[in-house]
């Protein structure tokens, strides 16, 4: 049996308590003993220096400068004292995280663009993950001096380097050279999405696939800070964590949105769950955060099944499915292969090689007299994968139009996806028994299948936030409709008057997702029907009001051993 290696895992502790409104669940009840780190978020910056000043409630060990937030260790028996300063919003625990090239770029034709000059060329992409190793695939055009253009860990007391194995295989898939695996003796190159892009390497994960996520945010941080120095542009995050509270409360939520903010396309993981039906959801409802912000570009993955054309592509039955829990934001937006993806190798020694040697692939597999095994390229399954296929799609569209909001990229990139999806379709899990039946609807596969010739030729024009809709469930009527994001973010009623964007047509639903994803069987859903076959159970979860996920519940990206090509 091939093993699931996990980027992540989140350890809850085992006493939760839902103490009110400004606790997340998963703090511990105050009569525990020792102390906690937290992440505590303010009113305002101003707000946060004044809870500060306050002193004897722990050791403050960051005060971050994107949101108004300090991650802090407090006495546990302090925290309903800190609690009640009129001037803190919410807090969180700091939740402690573990952890083939080419047909990928043919699939969402990249190719041709190459030849046409955009090549991400000037485009900074910001890859928060394991680190990123030096590798020639990553050089610049002179073979002598890297594309990686700055690195700073955020893991104590280690450097950049990528010691997981995580980071360089997800920098490769946004900007591989392909320097390793070019020339007449290869008959594959694997050359990244846009491959002479910038790429800034800010780690989180130690070697282990272990972090926090107040490292996660203060990376966040720092790329903004960072973003005129090294023209960052592109912010990709192959990780994320279970949805414990609205994305309006959740720390890492806020932190992606002012990068947005700050001019910073954002793109993330849906996250590897689709094939969890523990709570009889039949896998939707799974989406991470910070995938479940309205804001970001989020990701899922598709089966590219080994050849450059779409005709044979599917969904991996491994890909999280939406809508989100809570605040049932319509999610993924988008879709790109990312299943079975060759790509970097930091080192034949770092621990997803060593502990997993069947991600390996040999040299015969791409180089005529290749022998043995390669150090410089492997294969890896998930949205991990997928997510910066749409981070190297990004660079090359900022390429050809700097002057792109994320708002644009985002709205051209699901108006011109392929909304073509056959109904269902049935995948077998490489090392499980069984196989996974997935209605491809609009909770699955979102806008549809990433299509950068098209997205990067769009000029149509985007004046309004490209914010991912609702799902509205009308108990009354028992239809669900699409409304704004608008309306939650900014507390209005929501109802079915405020379908999708309005007067904005191109964000409409017929333009953005089309007729092929917008449908379903279960007669509970009515005539606006935009989901896949369910159960009673699982649509009082996800609408219900008491949502509390499991102990063992994943933080980050799983990197599967994906579905089979047959």
């Amino acid at each position: 049996m091939k093993p699931i290696i996990r980027v992540a895992v989140i350890a809850l502790v085992s006493s939760l308590a839902f103490a009110g409104e400004k606790l997340a669940s998963d703090i511990p009840h105050s009569s525990a003993q020792g102390t906690v780190d937290i992440i505590v978020q303010y009113k305002s910056f101003a707000a946060g220096k004044t809870v500060e000043a306050m002193g004897g409630l722990g050791k403050i060990h960051r005060n971050f400068r994107s949101i108004p937030a300090t991650h802090m260790t407090v006495p546990i028996a302090m925290i309903q004292s800190l609690a009640s300063n009129p001037q803190v919003v919410y807090i969180s625990p700091n939740r402690t995280t573990k952890s083939l090239l080419d047909i990928t770029t043919q699939t969402v034709y990249a190719n041709p663009l190459w030849s046409e000059g955009w090549d991400g060329t000037g485009v900074g992409v910001a890859v928060i993950d394991s680190g990123v190793a030096l590798k020639q695939d990553l050089a610049a055009k002179d073979g002598l001096h890297s594309r990686v253009v700055f690195s700073e860990s955020f893991v104590q007391g280690e450097d950049g380097s990528d010691q997981y194995g995580h980071g360089t295989h997800v920098a490769g898939i946004v900007a591989a050279n392909g320097a390793q695996s070019t020339g007449p003796n290869f008959t594959h190159t694997f050359k990244g999405v846009a491959p002479n892009a910038s790429i800034v390497n800010l780690r989180v994960l130690d070697a282990n696939g272990n972090g926090q996520e107040s490292d996660v945010i203060a990376a966040i941080d720092e790329a903004i800070a960072l973003k005129d120095k090294y023209n960052i542009r592109v912010i990709n995050l192959s990780l994320g964590h279970p949805v414990y509270e609205s994305f309006q409360l959740d720390p890492l939520c806020k932190a992606v949105e002012a990068a947005w903010k700050a001019g910073i396309t954002v793109v993330t993981a849906a996250g590897n769950m689709g094939r969890d039906n523990s709570l009889g959801t039949l896998g939707y409802a799974t989406i991470n955060s910070p995938g479940n912000d309205p804001y970001v570009i989020t990701v899922g993955s598709m089966n590219a099944n080994g050849t450059p054309w779409r005709s044979d592509d599917k969904i991996d039955s491994y890909s999280s499915k939406g809508p989100t829990l809570l605040d049932h934001v319509v999610k993924p937006d988008l879709m790109a292969p990312g299943n079975n993806v060759v790509s970097l190798l930091a080192s034949p020694n770092c621990t997803i090689a060593t502990q997993h040697p069947e991600t390996l692939i040999a040299e015969a597999t791409y180089e005529k007299s290749g022998r043995g095994l390669s150090s410089d390229y492997y294969m890896l399954s998930g949205t991990s994968m997928a997510t910066p296929v749409v981070s190297g799609a990004a660079a090359l569209m900022l390429q050809a139009n700097p002057s792109l909001t994320p708002d644009e990229i985002k709205a051209r990139m699901m108006k011109t996806a392929t909304k073509q999806f056959a109904r269902y379709t049935t995948s077998t899990a490489l090392g499980l028994s069984g196989t996974f039946e997935t209605q491809q609807d609009i909770f699955a596969v979102g806008a549809g299948y990433l299509d950068i010739a098209t997205a990067i030729t769009n000029k149509d024009p985007v004046d309004f936030q490209a914010l991912s809709p609702v799902a509205h469930y009308n108990a009354q009527t028992q239809t669900v409709t699409l409304v704004s994001a608008n309306a939650l973010i900014w507390g209005s009623s929501v109802n079915s008057s405020a379908l999708i964007w309005g007067d904005n047509v191109i964000w409409g639903d017929n333009v953005i997702w089309g007729d092929n994803v917008i449908w379903g069987d279960n007669v509970i859903w009515g005539d606006n029907v935009i989901w896949g076959d369910s159960t009673t159970q699982g649509f009082a979860i996800i609408w219900g009001d008491n949502v509390i996920w499991g102990d063992n519940v994943i933080w980050g990206d799983n990197v599967i051993w994906g579905d089979s090509n047959t």
